[in-house]
């Protein structure tokens, strides 16, 4: 029986209630011009930052042969050890701008721009604006993006499309999308032409995400992940093909591979040689990782991204973010199958714990600037577990998980801070002392609008703070450090780089397709940028590979295409030997310019 209700008296008519959207745009817009700020602030102190790379973009700003395969020099001798895509945006920069120090560094800046923009979106899409405006915030603000974003290598580009195949996933998984998936793996794609393999750390958890959530049958499901892996294929082998079928004769060794191959390079050296080490001769070889060296990343193992190496980078808040993960599956592990939130945790705990796996245990080549590709799994996770137990304070358990995740915040943001004791040491102490004020308001369940301000600031006072001492340092090198600790890390640095003036003004003059040669690409980054005249490698990277073999370069010395070698290059070919290098000094005269040994080849 249903009861009736007697008709109520009319109501005066609510209030009209202010629309958020403005707020929202105006706070996103906040978001785009802080971190512009951030990282494109005094850009150029750093220099040419990576004088490698900044080398490869010099020549890709020369020619278009060295564009397309990524030089090390106009002359297309060898290539960088790495896939070219990123020296494709600064190249293209170089070549519209001209080259200059902020045209080395600045695509990074706006690859880091467009990737905080890509993951609010990609946030908001699942739970809302103010998750999002707090996920892109953290990713902002970790101290390693801030670094990363600021300087010249490849881990810029490969974090933007790997947020953007994130992105492309959950829009496809709004209608089940074939085409949105298809767009996520063409993304995978270019990253994996940007650093290789990777890129693919980050599939198990696209994948997973879409099999379990997507509204549509499983064979369904299937199929349209087989079709995103045709376009991981497609858009990641074109290149690849390029390489292999045009003549070798005609394009530049691939440097740091054995074999002259970019898909031996992508298997070895930039493959399963980073993850299990013996990496090859090219690149500087492998099993340097898994040592106390805090540029190589510190010892393997389980406790690794929170080690005096990696902890710095990346692991802010790392703890919150293994909380709020947990918490959040637990409480949402009877949603339905296709629920939006519990669909966002699987994406990005998947991303971060396969990558952080990865990280933590390999023990080949491993740098601690490598977790920038942890960041945007740990802003997203922290923002959107932090919204969903806000949400539900008012249920214990809930309030209780948002305490543990601002109180680890808290405690292990005083510890990293106190490993620089000497660098602000009023931050810590304020650190602890706001996340007191935020713990005890939740304990207590004070429902208050400022607890919301005071738990965000207990979660992000440590973080930005690093992050704006990481701006305020200048870096160079290969092993950039975050923090006021610059290049503290030890390892490959760009040693060998200074030239005397005395040299340069001679290379200046030079009219030979090579002004000079030397031994190893620190050598040749640093006269090639001083001159701006092409510089061969011999060697590649630290001098091993196989290019140019002796006979080639004494047919370019016949030639009369070079004029200059240049001593004080590191490295050698295999079995440690030097064999250009002594074949000149065998054969030519030594003089000393400026402090540095050289030989006129056409003398």
């Amino acid at each position: 029986m249903t009861a009736t209700l007697a008709p109520a008296p009319a109501a005066a008519p609510p209030a009209p209630k202010r629309d958020p959207k403005p707020l929202h745009r105006l706070a996103f817009l906040a978001l785009l011009a802080g971190t512009a700020v951030l990282y494109l602030w005094n850009l150029t102190a750093s220099g040419y930052g990576n004088e490698f790379y900044a080398a490869a973009t010099q020549a890709a700003s020369q020619s278009w042969k060295a564009l397309l395969f990524g030089s090390l020099d106009p002359g297309n001798t060898i290539t960088v050890d790495k896939p070219p895509a990123f020296l494709w945006v600064s190249g293209v920069f170089a070549k519209v701008f001209g080259f200059s120090s902020w045209t080395v560094l600045a695509p990074q800046a706006f690859e880091g721009i467009a990737a905080v923009g890509l993951l609010y979106a990609t946030v908001k899409r699942t739970s809302g604006p103010w998750a999002a405006l707090f996920a892109g915030a953290a990713f902002a603000l970790t101290p390693v993006a801030a670094l990363m974003f600021r300087f010249n290598l490849p881990d810029a580009l490969l974090v933007l499309l790997m947020v953007a195949a994130a992105y492309c996933t959950v829009r496809a998984l709004d209608k089940a999308s074939p085409w949105w998936l298809a767009l996520a793996g063409t993304a995978i794609g270019f990253a994996f032409l940007t650093k290789m393999l990777q890129a693919f750390l980050v599939l198990p958890a696209l994948a997973l995400v879409y099999l379990i959530a997507a509204p549509t049958s499983v064979w369904k499901r299937l199929l349209h992940l087989l079709g995103a892996g045709v376009a991981v294929v497609v858009s990641a082998g074109w290149f690849i093909a390029l390489v292999e079928l045009w003549p070798a004769d005609s394009r530049p060794y691939i440097g740091g591979s054995t074999n002259n191959s970019l898909w031996e390079l992508a298997i070895g050296y930039n493959g399963l040689g980073r993850i299990f080490g013996n990496a090859g001769p090219g690149g500087g070889g492998g099993g340097m990782g898994g040592n106390g060296n805090i540029g190589f990343g510190g010892s393997t193992g389980i406790g690794r991204l929170f080690g005096a190496s990696m902890g710095p980078e990346i692991s802010w808040l790392l703890p919150a973010a293994l909380i709020g993960l947990v918490a959040g599956l637990w409480f949402l592990r009877r949603a339905p199958r296709t629920d939006r939130t519990r669909a966002a945790l699987v994406l990005w705990g998947g991303w971060l714990l396969v990558s952080g796996a990865v990280f933590s245990f390999m023990s080949g080549i491993t740098h601690p600037y490598y977790t920038v590709a942890l960041a945007p799994a740990i802003a997203a996770l922290v923002g959107i577990t932090a919204r969903e137990l806000w949400r539900g304070r008012g249920h214990f358990p809930a309030r209780m998980a948002l305490t543990a995740m601002v109180a680890a915040t808290g405690v292990w943001g005083y510890i990293l801070l106190d490993r620089t004791p000497d660098w602000a040491p009023w931050v810590r102490w304020l650190l602890l002392a706001v996340t007191a004020v935020a713990v005890l308001a939740l304990v207590f369940g004070l429902d208050r609008r400022w607890v919301a301000g005071v738990l965000v600031a207990a979660t992000l006072l440590g973080t930005s703070g690093y992050a704006v001492a990481t701006a305020a340092t200048t870096h160079s090198g290969s092993i950039p450090l975050s923090g006021p600790r610059s290049q503290q890390g030890g390892g490959m640095g760009m040693g060998g780089g200074t030239s005397s003036s005395e040299v340069v003004q001679l290379l200046k003059a030079t009219d030979t397709e090579w002004a000079a040669a030397t031994t190893g690409a620190q050598s040749a980054a640093g006269l090639q940028l001083a001159s701006g005249r092409s510089v061969i490698a011999i060697g590649g990277w630290n001098g091993s590979d196989p290019a140019p073999t002796l006979d080639e370069f004494k047919q370019l010395v016949a030639d009369g295409k070079v004029r200059y070698y240049v001593e004080g290059g590191r490295g050698g070919g295999p079995g440690g030997s030097n064999e250009i290098g002594e074949w000149v000094a065998a054969t030519f005269t030594a003089t000393t310019v400026g402090g540095q040994t050289l030989y006129d080849l056409q003398g």
